[in-house]
């Protein structure tokens, strides 16, 4: 059974973020310039920080691609920080001399973070050495192999839009746009919605937000049109695909809830109301008549668009400082502030379009592996002629 996997690596304000990915088939063409296109836009939307205007993120390819074309080798990628330039010293591999305001040493964790519990856990006395792995910057260079993996799904007629659904109190209207029309609308909206006056209404929330020294959350919604019946399986939990979707996209920074169709509405309707009946039309074969479930039976896709929703919870670093204690003396505080935004729920729409590519096109090699493009298609081909005859 063939499968991809990778390995991320790098700081917030290391020289750079770097990720493998081992798997990919050989022939897979790579359009740097898309790739790159993922990578600016996770940079944008409204309520960004001042981090955002320093990178201007550019994946670079070092291994595993030659002349446009995967190799079958492993795939290295390289995401560098910019923002490098002000520490090179403080983040420098080799030791240096001075204290711990020169080494900009942390001491004191920050509610909702990862400061503390990683201190704990490592036994590092020094808080940075934890918030500069847990930092949401590392999901740049997940973007970027997201978007590898995009690129793959796309060579078999996949699709995948995202958009946000809620901004704290602000609920954008449901919309039955295609994917094709979803990413157009949201491309040219600051907070990734399709409705202008619901645009507007975010972008004054997250201001008075920002203007009040707080932050805020939202949900986002990702989906993918043109997935074939069966990714995924039903014989062990760990081979459901929806139950792999909901842990990547908990895997992403500041992530609390995720749903899959309905989701929770579920809990709270009748049965009737819930389940997608199954319909037949020659030519078309096996259909549901609703997507309620969000593409998914039994943990395996079933045809109908997957339908994914993720909550993102307030950034946690505030301008209005939370209340914690230092880990020297053990004598509360208020919290320092680390450069934030006082949203980053448009950003989090677009790493999570990439998890689920990623763990989407993960199952797709599953079922239909091989080690070129040329077989997988074969394979791919095979299939679809099987289940048009079934």
């Amino acid at each position: 059974m063939s499968s991809i996997r990778y390995l991320t690596a790098g700081e917030t304000h290391g020289p750079q973020l770097t990720a493998i990915i081992e798997g990919l088939p050989s022939n897979l063409a790579i359009d740097f310039e898309a790739l790159n296109f993922q990578l600016e836009r996770r940079q944008k939307g409204h309520g960004r920080g001042r981090r955002m205007q320093i990178e201007k993120d550019t994946a670079n390819i070092v291994g595993g691609v030659r002349h446009g074309y995967t190799t079958g080798a492993p795939v290295a990628i390289v995401v560098e920080n910019k923002d490098w330039a002000s520490w090179d010293q403080i983040m420098n591999v080799e030791p240096i001399e001075g204290n711990d305001e020169e080494k900009r040493r942390v001491h004191r964790p920050r509610p909702g973070h990862a400061d503390l519990n990683g201190g704990l856990k490592y036994n590092l006395k020094d808080l940075r050495n934890v918030l500069e792995r847990s930092s949401a910057r590392e999901t740049a260079v997940r973007v970027a192999v997201g978007a590898i993996a995009r690129q793959f799904l796309e060579a078999f007629g996949v699709k995948i839009a995202g958009q946000v659904i809620r901004i704290g109190e602000i609920e954008a209207p449901a919309n039955e746009l295609s994917v094709d029309e979803l990413n157009e609308r949201t491309e040219a909206s600051s907070v990734r919605v399709v409705d202008a006056e619901t645009e507007a209404k975010m972008e004054a929330y997250i201001d008075q937000i920002k203007k009040e020294g707080d932050s805020v959350g939202g949900v986002v919604e990702c989906i993918v049109e043109g997935l074939p019946i069966g990714l995924g399986s039903y014989v062990q939990y760990d081979r459901k695909l929806d139950g792999r979707i909901a842990q990547a996209v908990m895997s992403i920074n500041a992530f609390k809830g995720v749903e899959i169709g309905i989701g929770f509405e579920a809990g709270v309707l009748r049965g009737s109301r819930v389940h997608d009946e199954i319909m037949y039309e020659d030519g078309c074969g096996f259909y549901r008549a609703s997507n309620r479930l969000g593409g998914f039976e039994g943990g395996m896709t079933n045809g109908m668009p997957v339908v994914v929703r993720g909550v993102m919870k307030p950034i946690p670093t505030l301008y209005k400082p939370l209340r914690s204690v230092d880990i020297d003396t053990k004598e509360p505080f208020t919290a320092q502030v680390e450069r934030s935004d006082a949203c980053a729920v448009p950003a989090a729409s677009v790493v999570m379009e990439h998890v689920v590519a990623w763990e989407i096109a993960k199952a797709f090699l599953e079922k239909f592996g091989g080690d070129s493009m040329d077989e997988i298609r074969i394979n791919y081909e095979n299939y679809i002629a099987q289940l048009e005859k079934y």
